[in-house]
């Protein structure tokens, strides 16, 4: 008889709650840094007039910039709260659209540990971010998971040659704990938007789609150059995407590319094909293998997609997303559920 794995100390911290310090002012230029940024020229993140056409008042977020904000909200929960872990690997992301972000947004931000599994003697741990709008109305949910790694798979030179190269005030491997009280959200109505249902959607007709579709094959080309830049847009200052000998230290064949960097790729591709970002409803991704990008010849992302399931009842559909690089694949799963006219 199998004995039952040991459970997680950090079980006891699932439900740890807390809001950021005042609000997020969504800027136009802040979306255009980070659609730039991605590769998603989608005109309704660039021109005002574009995005009124499809029906927002102004420019639209790409899919994936809550990343961004969230990114930044989650520090004290990983350096403070997700604590006994020496550095984290990404594994999987959903975001919920319920409503797009748009420039103008004054955004509320929430952080909460929602999940912590322990499988195969590693804890994955599931942070959830909620973004709420000035009229109290949540308008997108952000699900990041993470692999918690601990010092005895790792390189012990590693830490050294991080804190050397990293900038001021950025500690990728955390901070240490602080006495521990744990905070939980307070009761209260959640009000999720639906003011984007109404909106006729920028994208084919459902009566024009099928199951078995497949989207035109889209090449993205990445340099080490393209990925200092998204450090700087992204706040991810790790440097096992800008410096090639840390990252043979952590294990790696050289210098990896984002893994939130290929999701936005992956979005800007289906957003590109479907003609409308604003209407994905949820779009979730498993990694399975990192974009290795080198310094003499960066990196090629293959993006292909097919519709994978249609619903007469909502005239949406799901499609599934795929990326290559290298000859791997770099997305397990991922699938995006999108609203048709």
């Amino acid at each position: 008889m199998t004995a039952a794995a040991e459970p997680s100390p950090l079980e006891a911290r699932v439900g740890h709650y807390y809001q950021m310090d005042g609000t997020y002012l969504v800027g136009r230029e802040t979306l255009r840094d980070y659609a730039r940024a991605v590769q998603d020229y989608h005109p309704a993140h660039w021109d005002v007039a574009a995005a009124e056409k499809l029906g927002y008042p102004d420019l639209v977020a790409p899919l994936t910039f809550t990343s961004t904000p969230g990114m930044k909200c989650n520090r004290h929960m990983f350096e403070q709260v997700v604590v006994g872990y020496d550095t984290y690997m990404q594994t999987e992301e959903v975001f919920e659209q319920h409503r797009p972000i748009v420039a103008g947004d004054e955004l509320h931000i929430d952080v909460e540990l929602t999940s912590v599994r322990r499988i195969a003697g590693r804890d994955l741990i599931t942070v959830t971010n909620t973004f709420t709008d000035a009229a109290g109305e949540r308008v997108h949910t952000l699900h990041t998971t993470v692999v918690g790694v601990t010092a005895e798979d790792l390189n012990p030179e590693i830490k050294t040659a991080v804190n050397n190269a990293m900038m001021h005030d950025v500690n990728i491997f955390g901070v240490g704990e602080e006495e521990y009280r744990k905070t939980e959200r307070p009761d209260g109505e959640v009000r999720i938007s639906t003011r984007d249902a109404d909106r006729t959607p920028g994208t084919p007709s459902f009566d024009d789609v099928k199951v078995g579709d497949e989207l035109p094959v889209h090449h993205a080309r990445l340099s080490r150059g393209d990925l200092v830049n998204y450090a700087g847009v992204a706040g991810d200052a790790n440097p096992i995407h800008w410096d090639e000998d840390i990252a043979k230290l952590a294990g790696l064949p050289d210098v990896i590319a984002h893994g939130m960097l290929t999701m936005g790729l992956g979005a800007g591709f289906a957003s590109a094909w479907s003609g409308d970002p604003g209407a994905v409803t949820r779009y979730a991704i498993r990694l399975s293998a990192p974009a290795v990008v080198s310094s003499a010849e960066g990196a090629d992302i293959e993006f292909s997609g097919r519709i994978k399931s249609l619903d007469p009842a909502t005239r949406s559909g799901t499609v599934i997303v795929g990326a290559k690089s290298g000859g791997r694949k770099i997305f397990g799963l991922a699938t995006m559920d999108v609203r048709f006219r």
